[in-house]
């Protein structure tokens, strides 16, 4: 039987394809704005690779911030919020206080968020049934590359290569995983290593590639995996491989990169016996009591 899980990671790029034909004109940020992008979990590491890629761009300063830490004093032309459920308590209790314009990209257009932000794009063809965040995370990110002029043909080929290709046992069986970017995939590196804690409760950790040789280098092994996101700097690999440990690498697009990463995460919490649409101590969207 398959999981919820599992379907949603598979239908990434028929997402992806339904995301950069329908790209809202008027709803995101213009050029020369100066945003700051929100969300929480997921929807933070996405913000992440967002603004770095807005700012790449040349299209104005762009920030990403967990909600609960966004310094809107700064005086932001725009507040781009990314939520999944419209329902997380920190992203609607900043919103309520942006005091500039609020963009919000939802799943649900049944949820608080559709009042409170000025203008609300709603990808509810990509919502999930399972707690842990696979698709929407990726089609929202989809449409704002597109949105930045980018042609995502190559990403959308890459993506289903990466949810048909065979899993490496190595990965499935390793013991610890350091998630590696440079750039925008620096956001999708900390956003890999979240899914295999939370699909499969595997001991993970993400940092800038460059970063990775100032000490967190010191745990790589035999059966731990040093694992980039888009094109390692020269050298780090026979770094790596000098410890014994693995380093893993392909030519594939950062974003389809991440469903790689997405499906070793349900092949382990299934060798462990978890369940990856239910992962212990999460919910589906964190509401905090008042």
């Amino acid at each position: 039987m398959t999981t919820h899980t599992e379907a949603e990671i598979a239908s990434q790029p028929d997402c992806w394809r339904r995301a950069v034909e329908s790209i809202p004109a008027d709803a995101l940020p213009k050029p020369g704005e100066r945003v700051a992008v929100v969300g929480c979990g997921t929807s933070w590491f996405i913000a992440m690779a967002y603004a770095t890629l807005r700012e790449q761009a040349g299209l104005g300063e762009t920030d990403a911030f967990a909600a609960s830490e966004a310094p809107l004093g700064r005086g932001y032309d725009r507040v781009l919020a990314l939520t999944r459920s419209g329902t997380t308590t920190e992203v609607l209790d900043l919103l309520g206080k942006a005091g500039t314009r609020t963009t919000a990209i939802t799943a649900d257009p049944n949820t608080p968020v559709m009042t409170l932000a000025d203008q609300v794009i709603v990808l509810d063809y990509a919502d999930e049934r399972s707690v842990v965040q696979t698709r929407f995370a990726t089609t929202q990110l989809a449409l704002l590359r597109a949105s930045l002029g980018e042609d995502l043909t190559k990403a959308i080929a890459d993506a289903s290569e990466a949810v048909s290709a065979p899993l490496e046992a190595e990965l499935v069986e390793a013991e610890q995983f350091s998630f590696l970017g440079t750039g925008w995939s620096v956001g999708l590196a900390q956003e890999a290593a979240l899914k295999m804690r939370e699909a499969s409760r595997s001991w993970t950790e993400a940092y800038p590639a460059m970063e990775y040789r100032h000490g967190p280098i010191s745990i790589a092994g035999p059966g731990r995996v040093t694992w980039m996101l888009g094109t390692a700097p020269e050298g780090l690999r026979e770094q790596v491989e000098a410890t014994g440990g693995t380093f893993f690498e392909t030519s594939l697009d950062p974003m389809a990169e991440l469903i790689r990463a997405q499906r070793v995460a349900v092949a382990r919490a299934f060798a462990r016996g978890l369940d990856p649409d239910e992962p212990m101590h999460l919910t589906r969207s964190v509401i905090l009591s008042s």
